[in-house]
């Protein structure tokens, strides 16, 4: 299985802290955020791990990983830089956002999952807000889930009914060796066809993840969730580093 980790975007939230590094590389205590990812997929076998990078590429030294560079990072977002190893989404992937850290009891369910695509979903999200003044529970990506199917992703659900659930994806996604040819092949559709606003983006350009999974979904594609109920922590903020720093000594 191959390892994809998406690296190529700016922080704003993080302006002063990533001014001339990659939020990926912001350190947590004495190791990077990608290196804590890395130290924990090499432990679960994962080798084949490829960094798509956009700017300040040079920093990143890190051994025994492939680099894609993504050299236009400035006009477009996540799905795009995704989209920049297309090449080699050929196979079973596990996609991996830059600014996350997570244990095993998050990893294990990704490994395990045997469907097309499943995102990391975490059911007890809300508690990751608590006393997160500069990241307000508002701007997390939500889930809606009614039984093992994924029925929309986006920002601030904040309803849903008796049978539905509601949880945060993480920035995690595993896809199968079918479930790549479909995720490209509906990108491809997309960019011969595709124009204007794209769900909450203001075009495929400049489209989040969240937004091409949305699509799927619209498009009667099946994504699961994958329920985690490990120690995760997204970096977003100054105030996510200090939490981070705490929760992963």
């Amino acid at each position: 299985m191959k390892v994809i980790i998406i690296a190529a975007g700016s922080s704003t939230r993080l302006a002063k802290e990533t001014s001339d590094i990659p939020k990926g590389l912001l350190k947590i205590n004495d190791k990077s955020i990608i290196e804590i990812q890395l130290e924990l997929f090499q432990k679960n076998q994962l080798s084949d791990i490829t960094i798509i990078t956009g700017p300040n590429r040079h920093k990143f030294e890190l051994k025994n990983v492939d680099y894609i560079q993504d050299d236009e990072f400035q006009n477009h977002d996540v799905l795009g830089s995704l989209m920049a190893a297309k090449p080699i989404m050929n196979n079973e992937i596990l996609i991996s956002y830059s600014d996350i850290i997570f244990d095993k009891n998050v990893l294990q369910p990704m490994l395990d999952f045997k469907d097309d695509i499943g995102i990391a979903v975490d059911l007890t999200w809300e508690k990751n807000y608590d006393n997160r003044e500069q990241h307000p529970q508002s701007q997390a990506d939500n889930v809606l889930i009614n039984g093992d199917e994924i029925l929309q992703i986006r920002k601030n659900i904040s309803e849903c009914e008796k049978k539905e659930k509601i949880g945060e994806f993480l920035g995690l996604m595993k896809l199968s060796k079918r479930g790549s040819k479909i995720f490209l092949d509906k990108y491809s559709e997309l960019e011969m066809s595709h124009k204007g606003k794209f769900h909450n983006a203001p075009s495929l350009e400049k489209a989040y993840l969240t937004d091409m999974l949305q699509e799927l979904i619209d498009s009667g594609i099946r994504i699961s969730p994958i329920y985690i109920n490990g120690k995760w922590c997204e970096i977003d903020t100054p105030q996510d580093l200090t939490t981070a720093k705490k929760l992963f000594p």
